[in-house]
């Protein structure tokens, strides 16, 4: 982001064609999420980050010499099947430290991907003049900098549990039915998030006239905007609400955001709901995070952040589908289709209680 779309255009792809070449990265993530929980809760969480970290670096380097658009749809399918690894982090987390800390420290996770934010799109955008494979090429160098990072630093936590009797088939989280809930929440809000990612760029070109780079300057100021709450005042927020009480608060921002979006008749009117996007975000994100690793013993942890995962993964399968089709027709459908869908969140959420208990997985057969 924001290359991408540019990218793709260069080879003739409409919205519609777009919304595929994000599907099939979706795809393979979803079909990959829970497999790599399990593997972790299995051989370990660095084993499997490293793997998969690996992964992405090739894959990212097909995306540089890709020469078709069948070239970039086979790119982005291996890159999904290995990004899908963020699972294996968010158990990592949880494995490291004790649940009055959760909160802040999914927090700290999501200003990790804010930091990104912040830095790809600056440096995405910075090399684009010089031709939309280079900064694949970059993305492939940092990388590959990630794995020899991770090589060196990264441990296995101590204290993961290998009970590995609390395991079972990929969809047995959702037997617990405040997982199984929470995972319906995440496919909704994930839907949402999808129609926004998916036709941004086009949208911006299109209604505004705008590159790349005046792109990547937008999703810039949003991802600072994200990573100052994640990373900072996500622990006070946490300290003074409910892990249910700011997804709620998130999701009602997030909603508002996206229905006012397509509605500002310029760019500088633009920015209000831009902000609201990435306030809401960045506080519903992590607090579902925090929601959803209480649902579960020590033992399962891969495997219920694998599922929910897999559920957002899901969502990107379907969704940015339906945003290039709905671009296709009207621009503005995607962003209220969005707003429409946070409102069904927030309305989920609001029946969760504030906190549960962890709970033992009950007996997984037929899954």
């Amino acid at each position: 982001m924001p290359v991408l779309p540019f990218y793709a255009r260069e080879f003739g792809a409409s919205g519609t064609t777009l919304g595929f070449l994000f599907t099939v990265y979706a795809a393979a993530q979803f079909l990959c999420a829970p497999a790599w929980g399990r593997l972790s809760d299995r051989i370990g969480r660095r084993r499997v980050m490293l793997m998969t970290i690996a992964g992405t670096t090739l894959a990212l380097l097909g995306l540089g010499f890709a020469r078709s658009l069948l070239w970039l749809f086979v790119a982005r399918a291996v890159g999904g099947a290995f990004a899908a690894n963020i699972g294996v982090a968010s158990a990592y987390i949880t494995d490291v430290t004790p649940e009055q800390d959760r909160t802040r420290w999914m927090g700290m996770l999501g200003a990790c991907f804010g930091v990104g934010f912040v830095l790809g799109p600056a440096i995405g955008g910075a090399l684009a003049p010089y031709g939309y494979a280079v900064p694949m090429f970059a993305a492939a160098g940092l990388s590959g900098a990630n794995w020899i990072h991770a090589a060196l630093s990264l441990r296995e936590p101590t204290a993961r549990a290998r009970d590995l009797s609390a395991q079972g088939p990929r969809l047995g989280a959702l037997r617990v039915p405040l997982v199984r809930r929470l995972c319906i929440a995440n496919l909704v809000f994930s839907l949402g998030v999808t129609q926004l990612e998916t036709v941004f760029a086009f949208f911006m070109e299109d209604r505004f006239g705008y590159d790349a780079r005046e792109v990547a300057v937008l999703l810039i100021g949003m991802a600072v905007l994200m990573g100052a709450i994640q990373g900072g005042g996500m622990k006070s927020l946490a300290a003074r609400w409910s892990e249910r009480g700011l997804a709620t608060v998130g999701g009602g921002l997030l909603a508002a955001g996206f229905l006012a979006l397509p509605l500002a008749p310029s760019v500088t009117l633009l920015l209000v709901p831009l902000g609201l996007c990435a306030v809401g975000r960045a506080i519903l994100q992590p607090a579902l995070m925090s929601l959803v690793s209480f649902g579960a013993q020590a033992g399962a942890r891969g495997s219920v952040m694998g599922t929910f995962q897999a559920s957002a993964s899901l969502a990107r399968v379907l969704g940015p589908i339906a945003a290039g089709w709905l671009y296709d027709r009207q621009q503005a459908a995607p962003f209220f289709l969005a707003g429409l869908l946070l409102i069904a969140v927030v309305a989920q959420l609001r029946g969760l209680p504030a906190r549960e208990p962890v709970a033992d997985l009950p007996p997984l057969v037929g899954l």
